[in-house]
């Protein structure tokens, strides 16, 4: 490979770390044969419940090149979110820890672009797009690819010695880069994230059956829940870290250092109370810039009242 290509490879990824990046990694821009297979089984079996929109762009999900034309490469970015403190009250209603802080989705693509001015800068004129799961691409497929991680039995993207709390973009470019190997699957026998999901929406290893997901049921699903469900969700009200808790790679998680990220302090210290008498002008103050928001003010008391009973 010209050493160019390495040359390259190296700059975007120290620039990467410069932008705050816990990670990065490089892979070809290759049609996602194998991710294909399984993507389809998925689709067929119905476990995508009624996110009906997976089922839109399929080619595109699968081959970068309907995305960015002349893609050649695939560079994978990595967000630490892991928080140093969590909520205070535990009979609170619980968060998933990725929407503590402001919306990853604005932080990571306003980094990603920064990224991509950095590399016409640097490089020449590149013809790229940013992604931050808000397109048909399949993350953790090219962060696999890119060797930042593996997908773990629960279907998250585990880091070596960090564990699964990070965030995840793309920058699909048209030039051609040094890629990285993908990294070797350390789950070995443990099973304690199936073991662990209270729903049994982890079927199989790599299996989710996000009709069962509790992260699926609080955020996605906007029909009246099942009233089995309502001692399964263990007082998750928005999203769920169940099966990432109990993994023991993420007992080495350390805490992010991006502000942006940090939870607003009331939040942590709202009681049950607080949550069950919440009005709309406290969601819109205390969720205004989180990713909660998205979910919006009708589904999360939506959540409450189920989990109340």
């Amino acid at each position: 490979m010209p050493g160019y290509q390495s040359k390259y490879s190296d700059l975007i990824k120290a620039r990467a770390l410069d932008l705050g990046f816990s990670g990065c990694g490089i892979s070809a821009a290759g049609f996602l044969d194998d991710e294909a297979k399984r993507l389809e089984a998925w689709l067929k079996s119905g476990m995508h419940g009624k996110m009906i929109y997976l089922e839109n762009n399929f080619d595109k999900r699968v081959d970068p090149s309907r995305l960015v034309e002349g893609a050649k490469s695939v560079i994978t970015v990595l967000h630490n979110y892991y928080p140093r403190e969590i909520q205070k009250d535990p009979e609170a209603p619980v968060l998933s820890k990725y929407s503590y802080g402001t919306d990853y989705h604005f932080v990571l693509k306003d980094k990603l672009k920064k990224l991509l001015a950095f590399m016409n800068a640097s490089i020449g004129e590149i013809n790229g797009r940013a992604f931050v799961d808000s397109a048909p691409v399949m993350e953790r497929a090219w962060a696999a690819r890119s060797g930042t991680g593996w997908i773990g039995k629960n279907t998250n993207l585990l880091v070596k010695g960090a564990g699964s709390f990070f965030f995840i973009g793309e920058l699909i470019v048209d030039i051609e880069l040094a890629t990285d190997a993908p990294s070797g699957d350390l789950c070995g026998n443990c099973s304690l994230c199936i073991d662990s999901c209270p729903t049994g929406a982890i079927t199989a290893p790599r299996q989710l059956d996000s009709r069962r997901c509790i992260s699926y049921l609080t955020v996605e699903y906007r029909d009246q829940l099942p009233a089995e469900m309502r001692d399964k969700l263990q007082n998750r009200v928005f999203g769920c870290d169940i099966c990432q808790d109990v993994c023991p790679h993420n007992k080495k998680a350390i805490p992010h250092n991006e502000p942006l990220f940090n939870a607003d302090p009331e939040i942590l210290e709202m009681t049950s109370a607080d949550w069950n008498g919440m009005k709309r002008s406290l969601f819109n103050r205390h969720f205004a810039r989180s990713a909660v928001k998205r979910a919006g003010y009708k589904l999360i008391k939506r959540n409450i009242e189920f989990l109340k009973g």
